[in-house]
């Protein structure tokens, strides 16, 4: 890779530039593709206009995320340029190699345009990725000859790198020939699957929370599986397919599902609050649907925790609870003295009330 540091401001920039002590690019550092053509990757030829990119692309806005680092590295002088990634191929169930010709340029553009430039080629679990399949990706894809021993070598360490931190994406645009014949990679991204990341906790010094949904940070922060989807509809189940086909029974009722919050099994009191803090959290929610099947999770403990969560505050909304399963009745019965609760007998009744009472809410305001 080109020699480089990340820089938070201008004069961080400058001095990062002085060191490197050569013509330099000023990059945009945002989770999104496209930063060249949005005008977030800029050439500089001296510490100075340096400074100058890097003032130009802080606090930029590319494609709705703000950019508040930049990456000032060695500019190269590029031959020719590739694209090299490694997927997780949930079709094939497998690791699955892509590589072009066409690099610098968006992959998808590549596919839609000129599919026949693009290899593909599936890793087999059992054998990892061997030097001979390597080398068939590249004189398959046109790879010069003298590139291939640099190229196969990098193509290793990325599976390597790819395999050990559980990633579902890796990839090298452009993997760059320069002019010297070095083969570098001169732009990468690589994606974690979430759910390993209690395997790597080396690995979260680099999440940047700040590109994510604030609400979807402080879940997380807690603990919770929640992904926020922008209706009105609070939704809390217990199982992802539970709370799936609540989302569909909502959106069924004529709701828009506020979000898909899974407090899984043998959820405590304790979850449950945290769970219904956090759905109320997002102003745009006017009712929460509770839908919990007590296999694992006992009813009683769930509604322990939506009296918790609902005590002493102010709670505005209305909120439709259907349980169901192990110690069902001992949770109704808890239930029965909490104020402002509506209980529902089945799914599809619990999906119906909740829309009718955020209806009648907007109705009466």
């Amino acid at each position: 890779m080109p020699a480089g540091e990340v820089a938070s401001n201008a004069e961080s920039a400058r001095a990062i530039a002085q060191r490197i002590g050569k013509r330099v690019a000023v990059k945009a550092q945002v989770h999104v593709g496209g930063r060249g053509k949005a005008g977030g990757i800029r050439l500089a030829d001296t510490p100075d206009q340096a400074f100058e990119a890097a003032s130009a692309i802080l606090g930029m806005d590319i494609k709705g995320l703000t950019v508040y680092k930049v990456l000032v590295e060695e500019a190269v002088d590029i031959a020719s340029e590739y694209y090299l990634g490694i997927i997780l191929d949930r079709d094939a169930r497998r690791y699955s190699v892509i590589f072009s010709l066409a690099g610098g340029i968006d992959i998808e553009e590549v596919a839609a345009t000129d599919p026949e430039k693009i290899i593909t080629a599936d890793i087999d679990p059992a054998l990892g990725l061997p030097a001979y399949q390597r080398r068939e990706i590249l004189y398959s894809a046109g790879v010069p000859r003298a590139a291939v021993p640099q190229v196969s070598a990098i193509l290793d360490s990325l599976y390597r790198t790819f395999s050990d931190a559980d990633a579902d994406l890796a990839e090298i645009n452009p993997l760059a020939t320069l002019t010297d014949g070095r083969v570098i990679a001169a732009d990468c991204k690589i994606t974690i699957d979430d759910n390993a990341m209690f395997r790597h906790p080396e690995l979260s010094q680099f999440k940047e929370e700040s590109e994510e949904d604030p609400i979807e940070a402080e879940a997380h922060r807690r603990g919770l599986q929640y992904v926020r989807l922008g209706g009105d509809v609070g939704i809390i189940g217990n199982g992802a397919g539970l709370v799936m086909g609540t989302l569909d029974e909502v959106k069924r009722a004529g709701g828009a599902p506020a979000n898909f919050l899974d407090i899984g099994g043998g959820a405590k009191a304790d979850l449950v609050k945290n769970a219904l803090e956090t759905v109320l959290l997002d102003p745009n929610v006017k009712g929460v649907l509770f839908n919990v099947f007590g296999g694992i999770t006992r009813c009683d403990e769930v509604a322990q925790g939506i009296i918790d969560g609902t005590s002493g505050v102010n709670i505005q909304v209305p909120i439709v609870v259907r349980l169901a399963g192990t110690r069902e009745a001992e949770g109704k019965a808890l239930l029965s003295r909490a104020p402002r609760l509506v209980m529902a007998d089945s799914m599809q009744d619990a999906a119906a009330r909740i829309v009718e009472l955020i209806g009648a809410g907007d109705r009466a305001r």
